[in-house]
């Protein structure tokens, strides 16, 4: 049987982890939610392992201070020396003072540039990526949980857990993209209506705009 992907749909976080926690308990696996914030404790619910994005951070801190202490030692000690304040630099540690501030900000620069980098690959968020969110709403004020099942005992199982935990919608999809078209098309009917309203309204103003016209010649005339 092929795999089914169970979309359920929350208008609050408290529904969405209490789902979370529910759906997880009974043995099966959230493949991932797409939310407009962070919300705290979802990860713990999901049972997801503990971010190693820390450990790059601090491993590209420590590139930034290596790099820019190596810079500092060669321009002002091993290239050309400089004599500032009649305090020649005839070492780097004899001068560390003056250089603690340089490797602090380079160590921020590299730890918060790579990290904010090696996030958005990790993500699949780089550009050009084929990543894309199956519910524009969860980037308003709506919450998606995401499932990937292919048993249909299970699936009407999670059906029933999400329905019960205050799921405002549940949709079973063959894959994303049937759900992003699904969307598409909805835009696409809200455009066509929005476009009728906008003609009707026009033609509604003429009308009126025609009556008050002849009013004023007809007074004109009197």
């Amino acid at each position: 049987m092929s795999n089914k992907i169970i979309y359920g749909l929350f208008a609050d976080d408290e529904h969405l982890l209490d789902a979370t926690k529910e759906v997880v308990s009974k043995g099966h696996t959230v493949e991932e939610v797409y939310s407009p914030y962070p919300v705290h404790g979802l990860d713990t619910a999901m049972g997801l392992k503990y971010s190693r994005l820390a450990i790059t951070s601090f491993l590209y801190g420590m590139l930034g201070a290596f790099l820019i202490t190596l810079l500092m030692w060669y321009v002002m000690v091993a290239d050309w020396p400089m004599v500032i304040g009649g305090k020649p630099n005839f070492s780097y540690g004899e001068n560390l003072p003056a250089f603690i501030p340089v490797t602090f900000e380079a160590t921020v620069f590299f730890a918060a540039h790579l990290m904010v980098l090696t996030f958005l690959f990790r993500c699949g968020l780089f550009p050009g990526s084929s990543s894309r969110n199956p519910d524009p709403r969860t980037t308003d004020d709506k919450f998606l949980m995401e499932i990937h099942e292919s048993d249909s005992k299970k699936i009407t199982e999670i059906k029933n857990i999400l329905r019960k935990s205050g799921a405002e919608e549940i949709k079973v999809k063959n894959s994303t993209l049937e759900l992003l078209e699904e969307f598409e098309e909805k835009r696409k009917n809200q455009e066509k209506k929005i476009k009728l309203n906008s003609k009707k309204n026009k033609s509604l103003l003429d009308k009126i705009f025609k009556i008050i016209g002849k009013k004023q010649i007809n007074k004109k005339n009197e």
